[in-house]
């Protein structure tokens, strides 16, 4: 599909800090509107998207606004923070959390301890640790496969062409439910440079999903973020991950965030 969306990944310090929870339900209003307006483009139902608001790097006060304005999942990049968050937050029973970061397996034990999701899957030595926790903790856990699709060396994640081996193998990781694929596009202003990340992303989930083994879910495709949600969208996304459009800018541009990348 050809558009004419644009990545918005030069737009540093548009989204003004969320202060209230009157500030985060315009900015989860807004994004659910933007993400209307790109299923309607894809001839999509806006249902088939789930919105993921990323709360990484922002305090615990910020949190908990968005939690008063309707947000019951949050994601986060490092684990360390996740977890101090989560001891914190406990009195807020009905809060979940979603790990979306690299994690180093031996962390996989907080993990394992309070995140209902994880998106970052990349190697089967990890798999089989969070597997082994996760039983030792009497719980099972989303997981998306992360793939590299841009195939840059700065980036986490499977090269595409060894994802259906290791696809293979997961169903003897019995507390990891294998929900779909995760991808970070390229970081451009060149949209249709972006787009041929979530492309790729798509078309491999495709072909996987003819031979994917028993009990492996496929349907689901993390892809997207502030600058090029729409974008993953119009290409299948059904899972968008946004952070700044609804918490706020943070302290740095994002070419901070993403490793080998000048700024914009």
């Amino acid at each position: 599909m050809t558009t004419t969306t644009r990545t918005a990944h030069d737009r540093h310090g548009r989204y003004p800090q969320a202060a209230s929870v009157e500030d985060f339900r315009h900015n989860l209003a807004t994004v659910h509107a933007r993400i209307a307006a790109a299923c309607r483009r894809a001839g999509r139902d806006p249902a088939g998207v789930r919105l993921l608001p990323v709360s990484k790097t922002k305090p615990e006060a910020s949190l908990r606004l968005a939690h008063a304005a309707g947000c019951r999942l949050l994601g986060e990049n490092k684990v360390q923070e996740a977890h101090h968050k989560w001891e914190a937050m406990q009195d807020l029973d009905d809060l979940q959390w979603s790990v979306i970061g690299h994690l180093q397996t031996n962390k996989a034990k907080l993990v394992a301890r309070f995140a209902s999701e994880f998106q970052a899957l990349d190697s089967l030595r990890l798999a089989e640790t969070l597997d082994r926790r996760l039983q030792l903790e009497g719980r099972s856990l989303d997981v998306f496969v992360q793939v590299n699709t841009s195939e840059e060396d700065s980036k986490y994640g499977l090269a595409p062409a060894d994802v259906p081996a290791f696809v293979r193998e997961l169903p003897r990781f019995g507390a990891l439910r294998v929900r779909g694929l995760m991808t970070l596009a390229l970081f451009s202003e060149d949209a249709e440079r972006v787009r041929a990340c979530f492309v790729r992303l798509r078309g491999l989930r495709d072909r996987l999903r003819q031979e994917a083994p028993d009990g492996i879910g496929l349907e689901d495709l993390s892809m997207g973020m502030s600058g090029d949600f729409e974008i993953a969208i119009e290409e299948g996304a059904t899972v968008v991950r946004v952070g700044q459009a609804i918490f706020g800018a943070r302290d740095l541009p994002d070419s901070h965030y993403w490793p080998g990348m000048g700024a914009p």
